[in-house]
């Protein structure tokens, strides 16, 4: 095959590293490695540091944003000289004459605009632009696909999963909570909306008396949803109340310590287009709670407790039984640990490139 170069956004490596520069990071790692296969990184920014390897295209990415939500100006064919195809790697798709590709991790954003930021439903604006301007769209699972197809009217939306996350190396690092050898259910992700925090915080109040003195680690960046997270605490008993901890964004090695060492981890959200913290889990031997939605079923396939609707009992009671009951726990982890071998980053980078090349034959 004939080499290609492809203009990639790395925006996302740059400032607090979210899921999505997790999975721009070690996506970019294996693209490296493809041998008919040149990057050409870039980052929309004004003022961002980047690498000798990283390109800048000179316009602030608030302005950007702003601007690609409502037109096709600036185009950014001047600054991405020599690519032949762009990856855009985040929702926001530059204005350009070449092949496109807009990776789109999950789009609840889109049916849920009354709870989503301006900021958010800018991108989303941008993003259906890039479809209507005739990008394909990656998503990173099947559930993702459907609703995609649905919400942007296009069928130049293909499904290449991510890989997993590799164990953090060296020694785990304690993030001394407090926790004092407590067992402790775990959850964790940004306080958004999305993630449902709150339906945790009650089916906790639910099981507390019958978990002996166990508490409850809620882990992640504040988010829009902070507030409601905050109340549903502040509703529990005092005695209760006392045994939520909720620490904020930890390291990676201090979320390998939590997890391997958790109870079980509850993942409650209303929708998600992958979802690493699963085969995060699996991955550290610790069995799963979460909700029947997006895409949690396919990518966490038999190695997860799942839970219908979003009433507080019923999750209480799905995790008394998988915390009480050993053969079940064991169950799903022997069920995890199969399922994680199904995602490698090789095997993303190869299919990632078959679609590249797919968007350059259409001719977008």
């Amino acid at each position: 095959m004939d080499p290609i170069t492809v203009a990639i956004d790395v925006g996302p490596l740059h400032g607090h590293r979210t899921g999505v520069g997790l999975a721009v990071d070690h996506l970019t790692t294996a693209l490296r490695l493809r041998f008919d296969l040149a990057l050409y990184p870039y980052v929309v920014s004004y003022r961002a540091r980047v690498s000798e390897s990283e390109h800048k295209l000179p316009i602030p990415a608030g302005l950007a944003t702003r601007l690609w939500a409502h037109g096709d100006r600036p185009r950014a064919d001047r600054w991405l000289r020599g690519a032949d195809v762009v990856h855009a790697t985040n929702y926001v798709a530059p204005p350009s004459r070449l092949p496109t590709v807009v990776s789109a991790y999950d789009l609840w954003f889109l049916a849920n605009r009354s709870g989503s930021s301006r900021a958010v439903n800018r991108a989303g604006a941008v993003l259906r632009r890039a479809v209507k301007r005739g990008a394909f769209v990656h998503v990173s699972s099947q559930a993702t696909a459907d609703m995609a197809r649905e919400l942007l009217a296009t069928d130049r939306v293909e499904v290449v999963h991510l890989g997993a996350l590799p164990r953090p190396a060296g020694v785990l690092t304690d993030p001394d909570l407090g926790i004092d050898g407590r067992p402790f259910l775990l959850a964790i992700g940004t306080f958004e909306r999305r993630k449902s925090l709150p339906t945790l915080v009650a089916a906790f109040g639910h099981l507390a008396d019958r978990l002996g003195d166990s508490v409850l680690v809620m882990a992640g960046a504040p988010g829009d949803d902070s507030s409601r997270v905050a109340a549903a605490v502040d509703a529990l008993p005092p005695q209760v109340r006392s045994r939520v901890i909720c620490p904020g964004p930890v390291t990676d090695s201090a979320k390998g310590w939590l997890l391997k060492r958790s109870s079980v981890l509850v993942y409650p959200s209303l929708d998600e287009g992958f979802g690493f913290p699963i085969l995060e889990a699996q991955a550290a031997g610790t069995p799963i709670v979460a909700r029947r939605a997006g895409s949690i079923p396919e990518i966490g396939g038999e190695g997860v407790e799942l839970v219908d609707g979003d009433d507080p009992a019923v999750y209480a009671a799905a995790i008394e039984h998988v915390v009480s009951s050993g053969i079940r726990r064991l169950t799903l982890l022997e069920a995890g640990l199969r399922n994680i071998a199904r995602f490698t980053w090789e095997r993303t980078a190869a299919e990632m490139e078959a679609l590249y090349r797919r968007a350059i034959a259409a001719g977008t």
